[in-house]
């Protein structure tokens, strides 16, 4: 079955071998549940992350997996490519199947990528205009002048697309280095907004997505499973399309 939704007499019918018709008096008895809960409708939308059950057989019984991985510079954000090595690469074999990426990096940029086989969740999260929160350190190679600031703050027009981009936080920390927090990710939207300033940047790491930091036991190139509890987050941000603000710690975000 897709990761997308389907009907659970549709599901039922494929699973046990049956005419849709025969699906109606399993469910009319009662003999169904969808994720612990007895199931009467036909139309009834199911994943391929539902855990269903017909009396005591288990049906299906699958768990979503989320990842937190700290991208290293050189790596491709995607999950194959014919020339060149990808994140995916940092992982065993049959841990691979099935991941997507929630959002990508640039080939040099590095930081925390979330991963997941629930592409539902991979994709909304992913889309600029969901409203997540992110945050990025930046290097760059001139002295950010403090005008910049107010011009992030304002969002900046792009011609080639037509688009204005949504208010975004500028905060410098040294003369070079800066936090950027954005709630959109257009193509290279960082470096085209230093760009303004002929201000290459030379470095990008991203440090957090929502309320997800990346973890500092995490060296380039290690992952790790999202605990429970940062992975409801996860989900509850991609499902409401915000996030709630972190409570800053040290230089804030």
């Amino acid at each position: 079955m897709s990761l997308e939704r389907n009907r659970l007499d549709r599901f039922l019918s494929a699973r046990l071998g049956i005419n849709r018709r025969a699906v109606k008096p399993l469910l009319a008895a009662g003999r169904v549940s969808v994720d612990g809960v007895t199931a009467r409708d036909c139309d009834l939308p199911v994943t391929a992350f539902s855990t269903i059950r017909l009396d005591a057989e288990v049906l299906q019984q699958r768990t979503a997996r989320y990842l937190m991985l700290h991208k290293p510079a050189g790596l491709l954000s995607a999950t194959s490519d014919p020339r060149q090595n990808t994140v995916l690469s940092l992982l065993p074999a049959d841990e691979r199947v099935g991941l997507h990426l929630a959002g990508r990096l640039d080939k040099f940029s590095t930081g925390l990528l979330l991963l997941s086989d629930d592409s539902r969740w991979t994709g909304t999260s992913a889309a600029p205009g969901a409203g997540i929160e992110k945050s990025y350190l930046v290097g760059v190679r001139d002295p950010i002048v403090p005008e910049a600031v107010d011009a992030f703050a304002a969002g900046m027009y792009f011609p080639f697309e037509d688009i204005h981009t949504q208010p975004a936080g500028l905060e410098i920390l040294e003369p070079c280095l800066a936090r950027v927090t954005l709630r959109e990710g257009r193509y290279h939207q960082i470096k085209r907004m230093f760009g303004r300033f002929r201000n290459p940047v030379l470095s990008l790491h991203r440090e957090r997505i929502g309320d997800l930091r990346l973890d500092p036991a995490l060296s380039p190139g290690q992952y790790r499973p999202l605990t429970t509890e940062e992975a409801q987050s996860a989900v509850q941000c991609a499902a409401v399309g915000a996030c709630p603000d972190p409570k800053a710690t040290g230089a804030g975000a």
